[in-house]
């Protein structure tokens, strides 16, 4: 594989991640993809980025962006669950694990192979 198309693999991996933590970074991120970063150079941003300390708002929008992927497909049961984590974790009752936990499981069930794939998403 080429050096682009580890490039690309890795963002594939890392991109709620990243936006979980910084919606600055995320987007600082997919600018630089559309020059010819080194992989090195991704690596790095990836990895300053994933040392912003995550904030109500960031987690809010990637899981916003991930639960994208089931809401024409989700349940009624679903849907209504996936409103009632968002807006408990809003008012600190569960925590951002319990999001992801429940995101996993639709990516499973529904198998959303990009997000299962989602370094995000590996976590028990």
């Amino acid at each position: 594989m080429k050096e682009r198309g580890y490039i690309e693999k890795l963002w594939r991996e890392e991109k709620y991640h990243v936006l979980l933590h910084s919606q600055q970074s995320y987007n600082e991120i997919r600018e630089l993809l559309k020059s010819s970063p080194t992989l090195q150079e991704v690596q790095l941003k990836i990895e300053e980025a994933l040392r912003c300390e995550p904030t109500k708002g960031t987690v809010i929008n990637a899981y916003d962006h991930m639960w994208g992927y089931f809401k024409n497909n989700a349940t009624k049961e679903e849907k209504e669950k996936a409103q009632t984590l968002k807006s408990e974790f809003q008012n600190d009752s569960v925590t951002r694990n319990e999001l992801l936990i429940f995101l996993k499981e639709l990516a499973q069930k529904y198998n959303v192979t990009y997000l299962l794939e989602s370094r995000v998403l590996q976590i028990k």
